[in-house]
């Protein structure tokens, strides 16, 4: 088993949140005028399609890995539906491109990274998230 902790503070003078993992940062806050919100990072909507779609990229990079093929180029596109009270997310659609660099029909390397996707396997098989002490 693996365990990954990710922390997150507030940004002394704004309304805004800084997370990091090891030497890794990004910005946390709300659409401007939203409940105090500066607009001045990523909002929990977007927070969750960044998740998706990066860990697709990476699992794409891992089961290239294994086959030998090269990548040339890889572009993702996450739409995150949002609706209800309290909103929450209640669909998100990938749509995948990737450029094998022989030229090579990568269909089947996207459907394996589907089977194998860790945020994708995760939010289709509902983790539990649960608030600690």
């Amino acid at each position: 088993m693996q365990t990954v902790t990710i922390e997150i503070r507030n940004v002394e003078g704004t309304q805004a949140a800084m997370g990091w993992a090891g030497s890794h940062t990004l910005v946390i806050d709300r659409a401007v005028g939203r409940a105090g919100g500066l607009g001045l990072g990523f909002n929990g909507a977007e927070l969750l399609g960044l998740t998706i779609g990066g860990c697709f990229a990476n699992d794409l990079r891992y089961v290239a890995a294994e086959r030998d093929l090269a990548i040339k180029e890889i572009s993702i596109s996450v739409e995150v539906t949002l609706q209800g009270d309290p909103i929450i997310a209640t669909d998100a659609i990938l749509h995948v491109k990737v450029q094998a660099a022989d030229g090579s029909d990568c269909t089947d390397l996207i459907r394996r990274t589907g089977e194998i996707s860790m945020a994708m396997n995760s939010l289709n098989r509902g983790i539990s998230v649960t608030l600690g002490d």
